[in-house]
């Protein structure tokens, strides 16, 4: 059976160093960090003071919402999605049309891991206060998890799939998977992927109190997040979105689109918490298969990957994910491809992380560039007995390459692996 080959042909972004594709390119090439000092964790007596959250306000934010909307909205993960979803869109040379006809051949997954949360607070205390009556008609849609993909939907008129996906910290990228699946097998022509994360306290408070953020840069925020690196002390929280849209290359040609990359496989699997996969420890067998899978849709070798952009956490995890990284690929110390971590610099986005990193991914193969890793100067000693230090940049590397390989992987043990290739005629 014939399969639609997958490209990419727009891209949105609502990230801590960059609210649009052009302010996010500049700060991953120039290794511009948006972590920063968080009063309100300081205020509440979190171990963890640091944080990265977009930098969003009224006027921006009235460009996407209506006022009615604005005037009842208190999701931040929603306000997210929605400027990132509905920037790839345009970003596609995409029209949003005014009609009464829902557009058949396009869709949507965006994934998120809760939504509307501060929405869902305040709802609570109302009904707690016998207030039911002034809850509004809006709490459900800001609260319900398929809030963003009903959002996003709405405003651009999809009449394909329109669903929302949810698998922890590997959400972002599932969601890319997902569509790609949709498009190879005919059933849509286009489709918007992404993910969401809201930002606050209420977020990020459980991890706090698992102890796996750090306490130890509350005066340094912009070092605070170190992958790889040999005084990594914990991740640093983070929030935003990213999108995508993929469409059917048959599609993109017919309308002379732009195509950044194209998608020629992955994989998604979990280790279903056996061997020494946890909730929140990876089966090791389970992410080199994930990873081995990827590599056999793709039709290619071990050896073809250029680059790897790592799930990478600043975590005692990071050396492992390394390793298995080096038992898939088969790899001597010297040929592992090079490896880099964005969260460096916008911290760990949770469910929004897969997505955020897949822009910057495909940033990097279009463009002809590796971001560095900024906060690695001391590579964690484990990595370095791996790998040759020199396939972890520090420095930014103009340097076109072919294959990218994304890797993200979840609370829950599970796992999704993308491969991009860089698009050539014909």
């Amino acid at each position: 059976m014939n399969q639609n080959r997958v490209v990419i042909t727009g891209l949105g972004v609502c990230a801590p160093n960059g609210t649009t594709v052009e302010e996010f390119r500049y700060a991953i090439e120039n290794g511009v960090s948006g972590i920063s000092h968080q009063p309100e964790l300081e205020r509440l007596g979190f171990s963890c003071q640091i944080a990265g959250k977009p930098n969003l306000d009224a006027v921006r934010i009235a460009q996407y919402f209506t006022p009615l909307e604005i005037r009842n909205l208190d999701s931040s993960g929603i306000v997210y999605g929605v400027i990132a979803g509905l920037d790839a869109w345009r970003d596609s040379g995409l029209e949003i049309a005014d009609t009464a006809e829902p557009d058949w051949d396009s869709g949507t997954f965006f994934g998120t891991g809760t939504s509307g949360i501060d929405k869902f607070r305040w709802a609570i205390n109302k009904i707690d206060e016998l207030e039911i009556r002034k809850l509004g008609s809006s709490v459900v849609a800001q609260t319900m998890a398929s809030g963003v993909s009903a959002f996003i939907s709405g405003k651009i008129g999809f009449g394909n799939r329109v669903s929302t996906n949810s698998a922890a910290c590997a959400t972002g990228t599932e969601s890319i998977l997902m569509a790609y699946e949709h498009i190879k097998s005919g059933k849509a022509k286009r489709m918007l992927a992404g993910s969401t994360s809201d930002s606050g306290p209420y977020i990020w408070g459980g991890f706090d109190a698992m102890k796996v953020c750090t306490f130890k840069h509350n005066d340094s925020p912009e070092s605070g997040s170190r992958p790889m690196s040999k005084t990594a002390s914990g991740f640093v929280p983070g929030s935003g979105a990213g999108a995508l849209v993929l469409e059917s290359l048959e599609s993109a040609v017919s309308r002379n689109a732009r195509i950044y990359a194209e998608i020629i496989g992955g994989h998604i699997n979990s280790g279903g918490q056996r061997g020494e996969g946890t909730m929140t420890a990876p089966n090791s067998v389970s992410v080199q298969r994930c990873i081995l899978k990827a590599i056999e849709d793709a039709r290619i070798k071990p050896g073809d990957i250029d680059v790897i952009n790592g799930h990478l956490t600043a975590t005692s995890k990071d050396a492992l994910e390394i390793e298995n990284w080096k038992i898939a690929l088969g790899c001597s110390k010297e040929n592992f491809p090079y490896i880099n971590s964005l969260k460096g610099m916008i911290g760990h986005c949770i469910s929004a992380a897969g997505s955020i990193e897949c822009v910057a991914s495909v940033l990097q193969l279009h463009e002809g560039f590796i971001f560095p890793n900024i906060n690695c100067k001391d590579l964690n000693l484990e990595i370095s007995s791996l790998i040759d230090e020199r396939r972890v940049p520090r420095k930014l590397l103009k340097k076109s390459f072919n294959i990218l390989a994304k890797a993200s992987f979840g609370f829950g043990d599970v796992n999704a692996c993308l491969i991009l290739k860089k698009y050539h005629n014909g």
